[in-house]
């Protein structure tokens, strides 16, 4: 059947099919769990971009996928993609805080605040800048939302708020609604806060931190500490000199000593009316030391080529970063190696890897990333987006791993960003074969859609997958949704943290079922003439409709 050009295919017949194919090799729990604990070990550094670890870890993933029997799929017949970052660390302020109504007001980093820059530089200093508050700082004519109201930012500090103007809006308020509720769009994000208030000229940009806006509490903020990444831009302006996070705490009391109240601006904030508030007798003075180096680092990729129709391309992808070595936590660990994040995802891809070499060769081309740079900013899947080694226009479809549940089996699949393609359609039928349900991501303010590696394709318009556990609590075979949350709030204890370590006791049952799906889906895809689409109001229809005419 057809709706359009939607190719549908029939639930019996997907299930038919899925039954048909499936492999005589199947994603092995032993080897997902080896896999991570070699890359989480400690020889592996955690993994940081730029470091030792990158050098161990892309040797590591190279010499995996060749004996594995794959061919290499990066630049140049190589096993890599070129990656060029700045990487900065910003050391001891000399001076960082506000000056209100002529007095000083010093802020502790990674206390009061917490700052960093992506700039090449060697210093940013800032002496005196005006303050102003920008709410939630959108600016989306097709929604009819303008916060800033052609106030002047440039050489001024803009003040966030996180997440959309409607996420903490009452159903009776008009703003209810108009973005995504609790489900947060890219105007929410971190991100986009950042690259607004450099298009506007500001010279620094804070977010206020709100635990339940963001979806993570102040360690995680603080986690990078003090270190950060960008892609070599040709453009230095297209970054603000600074940007951070200002504690919650702090920032409450900075706005009642200028004499504000800043819930009462909040609540200001989520009107259509809303116009940005300077804090008036209030600057903002930093004298920040940086270590800015260049460094390259690198995507690995490996592909199966396809047999009739190899410049069409089915990709599976995940992060090999982690936060490298840090400030000792509790127990004087600083190595964060992000086991589950995002090594299981990785061990996921080699297993579908290794289960479709073994098996039949596919029509289409099935690539294997392993990205770069991730937790820094999605910035080896957009080195690849800008500068991607398969056409983009024929890209069926990505399909990204990051963070898989450890407790067992699952009698539900957790869906990211619903309602954006048919794809949530293939993971439903897939999901049947193992008499799993789907549910929509519980935690939409976490914005999930908007962190992964899926994002810049998804931008370019490539149809996504992402299967991400942290997006709610599964309703667990043991246990149910209650053995969900436990398992959930767990692992957000350990998130970004020396914690989320190799744990042999895991249980990867679950994890397996949700690799399966990729698998199911990945064959499905890479044997017939399907193209997924976006659904109509996806706000990335339009871009990939450009390319229509090269999928004919």
């Amino acid at each position: 059947m057809s709706r359009g050009n939607v190719l549908l295919v029939p639930i019996a017949a997907f299930l038919a099919s899925a039954v048909s194919a499936a492999p005589a090799v199947t994603i092995d729990p032993q080897r997902l769990s080896q896999t991570v604990k070699v890359l989480a070990s400690d020889d592996f550094e955690g993994r940081a971009p730029g470091t030792a670890g990158e050098t161990k870890t892309i040797a590591w993933l190279s010499k995996t996928f060749a004996d594995l029997g794959l061919e290499p799929g990066g630049e140049k017949g190589g096993w890599t993609q070129a990656v060029q970052l700045v990487r900065t660390q910003v050391g001891t302020p000399r001076t960082l805080g506000f000056r209100v109504n002529a007095e000083n007001r010093a802020l502790t980093q990674s206390r009061d605040i917490y700052v960093s820059t992506v700039r090449n530089t060697d210093r940013v200093a800032l002496e005196s800048l005006p303050v102003i508050f920008v709410g939630y700082g959108v600016h989306a004519p097709e929604r009819q939302w303008d916060d800033y109201k052609g106030v002047d930012l440039k050489g001024k500090v803009a003040v966030f708020l996180i997440n959309d103007p409607d996420f903490h809006a009452a159903p009776d308020e008009p703003v209810a609604g108009k973005f995504g509720g609790r489900r947060m769009t890219y105007y929410g994000r971190w991100t986009y806060k950042f690259e607004e208030a450099a298009r506007r000229g500001a010279a620094a940009a804070l977010i206020v931190h709100d635990t339940d806006g963001v979806g993570y509490g102040w360690p995680t903020v603080i986690a990078g500490a003090g270190e950060n990444y960008d892609l070599v831009r040709a453009n230095p302006q297209e970054r603000v000199q600074l940007q951070g996070w200002i504690a919650a705490g702090t920032a409450t009391e900075l706005f009642h000593a200028a004499g504000l109240d800043l819930a009462a601006l909040s609540r200001q904030a989520r009107r259509a009316d809303f116009k940005p508030v300077e804090l008036r007798g209030t600057t903002f003075s930093v004298d920040l030391p940086v270590t800015a180096t260049l460094a390259e680092s690198h995507n690995v990729l490996a592909k199966i080529a396809g047999s009739e129709r190899p410049d069409e391309t089915v990709m599976f992808g995940a992060h090999w970063d982690a936060y490298g070595v840090g400030p000792p936590d509790a127990d004087g660990r600083t190595i964060r190696a992000g086991a589950n994040d995002d090594a299981l995802g990785v061990a996921g891809v080699i297993e579908l890897a290794r289960v479709f070499k073994a098996g039949p060769r596919p029509q289409r081309t099935l690539v294997f990333a392993a990205w770069t740079a991730e937790e820094r900013g999605l910035i080896g899947s957009q080195a690849y987006a800008a500068k991607p080694l398969y056409p983009l226009s024929k890209t069926a479809a990505n399909l990204t791993l990051d963070i898989l549940q450890t407790a067992g089996l699952a009698r539900d699949v957790l869906l990211v960003g619903a309602g954006q393609s048919s794809l949530e359609d293939d993971l439903a039928r897939a999901a049947a074969t193992q008499q799993r349900s789907i549910t929509p991501e519980t935690l939409p303010e976490r914005g999930l859609f908007y962190r992964a590696d899926h994002f810049p394709l998804a931008r370019e318009g490539v149809p996504v997958l992402l299967l991400m556990a942290i997006s709610g609590a599964a309703d667990m075979v043991d246990g149910g949704r209650e053995a969900g949350n436990r398992w959930l709030e767990g692992y957000m204890r350990c998130y970004h943290q020396p914690c989320d370590a190799w744990n042999a006791n895991w249980d990867l049952r679950g994890a397996v079922q949700d690799i399966e799906l990729f698998r199911i889906l990945g064959q499905d895809l890479a044997n017939s003439r399907r193209w997924p689409q976006w659904r109509a109001e996806s706000e990335f229809n339009a871009i990939r409709r450009q390319s229509e005419a090269q999928r004919r």
